[in-house]
């Protein structure tokens, strides 16, 4: 899959099947639309193409909403290479661009600077100034421009439909079991670990605290998490422990940590950079009456995650 980061440094195709839209969280109904864009893509003997924005125009048009997605970049990019598309087309997202007419998107982008002989887009799918475009705007352009638009109905499990705010509402409410069912992967955070209190050292469970650098990335609600864990850098995966995400009530604290417990492991990592991915939530964050307490506790928790794990 070849990464462009601008439409400026796309040259158009002769055989082009394009799809566009932020696919945050390259969940199960993203990966059916994919999967029919590559199948088109094969019958016209052209190349798939798939159009994306940074940022999540969201966080262009609604910044007090806040937004925080199921992705950072980089594992949105990673987990599009596993799809087997042939372009992947990241273009920045601006309020300028974000004027762009309906009509323009399709003639300008879609079609001279990409080459779209063939669309796919996602069940009630709307593109250009103010969501103005619809798949029955597209019908109307494909005899004008020369391509043939295709719909894919909503992709259901269990008859609920597959979003990426339903994921990101499961990740706020610690229902780590319904995302990943939707994901159809566990779901990933990534921080560097800095120093923190040592509270967890004091107490026989040492922790990693992390901290979270990209701004958009959604943190699960607080709670303690079973997690796989691995060290990128130096190449090392298939570690387990449990991970506390709160304020630490117990000891008064008085921000929010991210907090790792890793199994039978003792090794510095100030520094380095760890990579989570989140399996099972087995509990709420509580306050404990003192230390002995929450000791029982997190050996009763230890013994959920390993179970969790195994």
């Amino acid at each position: 899959m070849k990464v462009y980061y601008s439409l400026q440094d796309f040259i158009a195709l002769p055989k082009a099947a394009v799809t566009t839209g932020t696919f945050d969280g390259v969940h199960l109904g993203h990966k059916k639309i994919i999967k029919q864009l590559n199948e088109v893509a094969q019958k016209i003997e052209g190349q798939s193409v798939l159009l994306t924005f940074f940022p999540h125009p969201r966080t262009v048009l609604q910044p007090d909403l806040d937004l925080k997605l199921i992705n950072s970049q980089n594992e949105k990019i990673e987990l599009l290479k596993q799809t087997g598309l042939d372009h992947l087309i990241i273009h920045p997202f601006t309020k300028e661009f974000s004027r762009t007419s309906s009509l323009d998107f399709v003639r300008n982008y879609l079609v001279n600077t990409i080459g779209a002989k063939k669309l796919v887009i996602g069940y009630d799918h709307h593109f250009g100034r103010n969501r103005e475009g619809s798949f029955e705007h597209l019908k109307e352009f494909g005899p004008l421009y020369g391509f043939e638009v295709e719909e894919i109905s909503a992709q259901d499990v269990e008859d609920t439909t597959v979003s990426s705010t339903k994921i990101r509402k499961a990740l706020s409410s610690g229902d780590i079991t319904t995302a990943n069912e939707y994901l159809q992967y566990e779901f990933p955070l990534r921080g560097k670990v800095v120093e923190g209190e040592k509270i967890g050292r004091n107490i026989g469970f040492p922790t990693a605290n992390l901290v979270v650098e990209d701004n958009y990335k959604i943190v699960p609600a607080k709670g303690v998490y079973a997690v796989k864990v691995s060290l990128p850098a130096e190449g090392i995966s298939g570690l387990k422990g449990m991970c506390n995400i709160g304020h630490r009530p117990t000891f008064g604290g008085k921000f929010k940590t991210i907090e790792v417990h890793i199994f039978d492991f003792d090794q510095n990592l100030y520094g380095q950079q760890l990579s989570l991915q989140f399996v099972k939530q087995l509990r709420t964050e509580i306050k404990f009456d003192g230390k002995e307490a929450l000791q029982k506790q997190l050996k009763a928790d230890e013994h959920a995650a390993r179970a969790a794990l195994a």
